[in-house]
């Protein structure tokens, strides 16, 4: 595991080339257009630099880092990757195309891999026509400092796939991974989801003020953020789209996503990203 490639440099993308790049690895970024490419370029420079000013990395080394990584707008560049890691939005039909071209492009030994956080991972992986090597490795937001890798398995993912993407992870990256079973949300969104919906419902219902709700969950479960300041720094459209998968999956009631929910996304107010979600941002 020593060539790396991301697909995607947006947040999630950027924050995983990162820690690769920080680890040793060679890492080729793939994005669509070169706006977007001088824009993951810039934000992963930009995280790395705020490592130096903190005193968490030394400047060499963040030097030797950001030349590790490369961005680039051809998939083909890729054939000679040892593991690809699949960073694009959550949108099913994006990444099934995304897999089916990897899979053409990417050496037979290497191992392809999504970051969904909730889309079942056989769903990407029978885009392949070897669906042996395609793991799930779910990072967490911001990537370079949550310590969590959840690896998620499919029926079919070979064993050495598995073991080989937990060692990586592991050993390379310093990360702890945990092995998760091939449903949706896996262990983190299925027990999260639910929580941050009823927030939400609490909220539309007037149960108590968005401040009151938030204070409640840090003050009497002592959770470092309360439930409506998460949703605001994961994005109410990535919430969303994890509890309408979960719903899928499960058909259950308290996965279904609340209305408020919906009308927010709908009206563009998706939290810090965009300025305004359930708090005001400047």
């Amino acid at each position: 595991m020593e060539l790396i490639g991301v697909i995607g440099g947006g947040t999630m993308g950027a924050g995983i080339a990162e820690v690769c790049a920080k680890a040793g690895s060679s890492v080729l970024v793939l994005e669509t257009t070169e706006a977007y490419a001088d824009a993951a370029r810039g934000r992963i420079a930009k995280s790395i630099s705020r490592g130096v000013a903190r005193g968490k990395i030394s400047q060499e080394d963040a030097d030797a880092a950001i030349g590790r990584v490369r961005v680039t707008l051809d998939m083909d560049e890729f054939a000679d990757r040892d593991l690809v890691i699949e960073a694009a939005p959550e949108v099913e039909a994006l990444k099934h195309d995304i897999f089916e071209r990897l899979d053409a492009i990417v050496k037979p030994s290497g191992i392809l891999a999504t970051n969904t956080s909730s889309i079942p991972v056989i769903k990407v992986a029978g885009a392949t026509k070897h669906p042996e090597r395609v793991v799930g490795v779910h990072f967490f937001n911001p990537v370079p400092v949550m310590p969590l890798v959840e690896i998620i398995s499919t029926l079919v993912t070979s064993p050495e796939a598995a073991v080989a993407v937990t060692d990586y992870v592991k050993n390379t990256l310093g990360k702890t991974p945990v092995q998760a079973g091939d449903r949706s949300g896996f262990i983190v969104n299925a027990l999260l989801i639910p929580y941050l919906c009823q927030a939400v419902r609490m909220l539309d219902s007037g149960y108590a003020s968005a401040e009151d709700i938030d204070a409640a969950m840090k003050g009497g479960c002592g959770y470092p953020m309360g439930p409506l300041t998460l949703l605001d720094t994961v994005g109410l459209d990535i919430a969303l789209a994890a509890a309408e998968s979960l719903y899928a999956e499960f058909a259950e009631p308290h996965y279904a996503p609340p209305p408020l929910l919906r009308r927010m996304v709908d009206a563009g107010r998706l939290g810090r990203k965009t300025g305004r979600g359930f708090y005001a941002y400047s």
